[in-house]
């Protein structure tokens, strides 16, 4: 069985190692060859790279995703989407989702990868819903993580509520490198025996194991694998696609990707990188993440965090005060927006000396339930704290919220030349308004 790739240099690979600060002007030399590598697609958009545009880059997100598809003839480009958040860090309402992917796909997207931070189906049920209006295909996708109450039921389950509500195919994320050789094999092999889906795996190699759990998870019948070429890979990256086509070369799952091409576009990139050294993370992999289960980038933010209020040496308290939180908060998995969310709380529980004093909006949010389900039971006496007399709500958060498009629309027409200017201003109003001014008005 031929195994496919998905290249992630372009989105994943450069967020982790260069801090999403690449520029279209250094991606679209070496579009037509990226092109005709023999792709499964290449990932290209999302996450980060939306805020970073106009931000850091003074750039359009949208300009960019149109110029790069203006070069791809034969390759899918992809974007990770989180669900009913979509770039942002908090729900919008089912207008605005639906608008975003529908421009989405329209400007180019073939791919949508739709996650929740909290495994919520409910949260992702009208994203791939959308997707799948507007033509797209829905990949349904699962976060990994380990705690007590995530084991391969938890994942299975998931993957059969995915499948129900219809996505095109499942992705595994495993944001943090935590997923070891042969629990992925055990995983993966479950996963397609109990759905009828496509399984993609992504994972970073933050602890150094990545490659070694692809292979794994090759032998037990994934499809496709997330990987980046060589020049940003490893570390708190994917591992580096030469190495995985070299590894199966000559097996019954040999990419039949041309070794030779990927090399030659990597040394393009190798001499992009310089220009990005200012912002170049660490290629090293840290397998003390394996039991503190922290994410690279989350540790970065907590590094900025302390130093900022000039308590770097509470650093080891917060380390310790972080799996604390997690577990009296229910589990979450560590990924965008939940990740900061318990390493903010985690900080204010060591800088303010008593435990749930200083609580912020976020994880009040949280326990209320207005980013989802939590995947266990918040303690009741956190939980009390936090909300007081306060009812937590159990319906999909964004059932309570009411249209803002379209009223938006109308608020800022004045200095706006399309729709995906409203969508750019919803999501990231402080940095979209000054560009948007400074390009189009």
């Amino acid at each position: 069985m031929k195994v496919k790739i998905t290249e992630t240099i372009l989105r994943d690979a450069q967020q982790s190692l260069l801090a999403t600060r690449m520029k279209t002007v250094d991606m679209l030399p070496v579009m037509e060859r990226l092109d005709g590598v023999g792709y499964h697609s290449l990932e290209m958009w999302g996450g980060a790279t939306f805020d970073s545009c106009l931000r850091y880059l003074d750039e359009d997100p949208w300009v960019r995703l149109r110029k790069i598809k203006l070069r791809t003839k034969e390759t899918r480009l992809q974007m990770l989407l989180r669900g009913q958040n979509i770039l942002g860090y908090r729900h919008y309402p089912d207008d605005v989702l639906e608008k975003f992917i529908e421009k989405a796909v329209a400007n180019g997207i073939d791919i949508i990868r739709i996650f929740d931070a909290l495994n919520d189906v409910r949260n992702m049920q009208k994203a791939i819903e959308f997707t799948k209006k507007y033509g797209g295909h829905a990949q349904g996708t699962i976060v990994y993580t380990t705690s007590p109450i995530h084991n391969i039921d938890h994942y299975v389950d998931t993957a059969r509520k995915l499948e129900e509500i219809g996505v095109d195919s499942l992705c595994l994320k495993d944001m943090a490198g935590l997923l070891t050789p042969y629990r992925s094999h055990r995983l993966i092999k479950k996963l397609k025996e109990e759905t009828g889906l496509t399984v993609q795996l992504h994972s970073h190699n933050t602890t150094g194991l990545a490659a070694m759990t692809y292979i794994k998870a090759i032998e037990a019948g994934v499809d496709i694998i997330d990987t980046a070429i060589s020049a940003l890979a490893s570390g708190s990256s994917q591992p580096a696609t030469e190495a995985l086509v070299a590894a199966l070369i000559d097996s019954e799952f040999d990419t039949e990707i041309e070794l030779n091409e990927v090399v030659d576009i990597s040394n393009y990139f190798r001499k992009v990188r310089e220009k990005y050294s200012d912002f170049q993370g660490s290629f090293a992999s840290d397998p003390r993440v394996i039991t503190s289960q922290i994410p690279g980038g989350m540790l970065s933010n907590l590094h900025s965090q302390l130093k900022e209020q000039g308590m770097f040496d509470r650093y080891d308290e917060v380390l310790a005060e972080i799996p604390r939180v997690r577990k009296e908060l229910g589990y979450p998995p560590l990924v965008t927006p939940t990740s900061q969310i318990i390493g903010t709380q985690a900080v204010f529980n060591i800088i303010k000396g008593e435990r749930y004093s200083l609580i912020s909006k976020e994880t009040r949010d949280y326990v209320k339930g207005m980013y989802g389900r939590p995947p266990g039971e918040v303690e009741p006496e956190i939980k009390e704290k936090i909300l007081g007399e306060e009812e937590s709500v159990d319906c999909r958060p964004a059932d309570l919220l009411e249209p803002i498009y379209e009223k938006t629309l109308a608020e800022i027409k004045d200095f706006i030349t399309k729709e995906e200017d409203v969508l750019s201003y919803i999501l990231f109003p402080e940095v979209a308004e000054p560009f948007l001014k400074k390009h189009y008005s």
